[in-house]
């Protein structure tokens, strides 16, 4: 797998372009935020935070974000404007590879959120050790929000196949999913809700997959 070209994609766009993903935030991560303010959610972890156009908004809402990404280009965008904006008190910038041991402590979370992030490179096998690891570091009762691109996307099956799911276009992989895919990976966590999205030009086709850990 050529997971760290893809960390060197991600690096050279972050650093070419500041708004790839765009400013505003995404509306997954918006519909996620009404549920994190009814569960009185206030310790959040973002995996894959990107650019950070969904990590101000949390911040802006009041939420304590530890926003977590392998891009560090992206990380020194994001604490420019939390620091612009006035809330990088809140703020927790971790840069990590999440195929790697999450290292953070046990039960430190009351929610989890990531946009896309399940969607990158990551096989399988690896996707059941993030979500391991994501199980063990938010609370019990706590909510996880993730969103992906699903098998329904007009780019599934195009490009490069590298099997287990993933396709390569425009030197970017992509791990599409469908739902039993998503049951697979809700060992520890009753699935509350799967949506449906679309998202940019092409468009998109997204599930958010909102589950509360058991």
């Amino acid at each position: 797998m050529a997971a760290d070209a893809q960390q060197t994609q991600w690096e050279r766009t972050y650093a070419n372009r500041t708004d790839f993903f765009g400013e505003i935030a995404s509306e997954p991560a918006r519909a996620a935020l009404e549920r994190f303010e009814a569960d009185g959610a206030h310790d959040l972890l973002e995996l894959g935070s990107g650019q950070g156009r969904d990590t101000l908004l949390f911040l802006t809402a009041g939420l304590r974000v530890t926003a977590l990404d392998y891009a560090t280009d992206g990380l020194d965008q994001i604490a420019s404007k939390a620091r612009a904006a006035g809330l990088e008190d809140a703020l927790t910038l971790v840069a990590a590879d999440v195929r790697d041991p999450l290292r953070l402590e046990d039960a430190s979370f009351d929610a989890s959120y990531s946009h896309m992030l399940f969607s990158m490179a990551l096989t399988t096998v690896e996707l059941e050790a993030l979500m391991a690891e994501v199980k063990r570091v938010v609370r019990s009762g706590g909510l996880v929000v993730y969103s992906v691109r699903n098998t329904s996307d007009s780019h599934f099956g195009a490009g490069i196949d590298h099997g287990d799911g993933m396709f390569e276009m425009g030197g970017f992989i992509v791990h599409f999913f469908n739902r039993e895919l998503i049951a697979q990976l809700a060992d520890g966590f009753n699935v509350l809700d799967i949506s449906e999205y679309e998202e940019g030009r092409l468009p998109r086709r997204l599930f958010a997959v909102t589950m509360r850990r058991i």
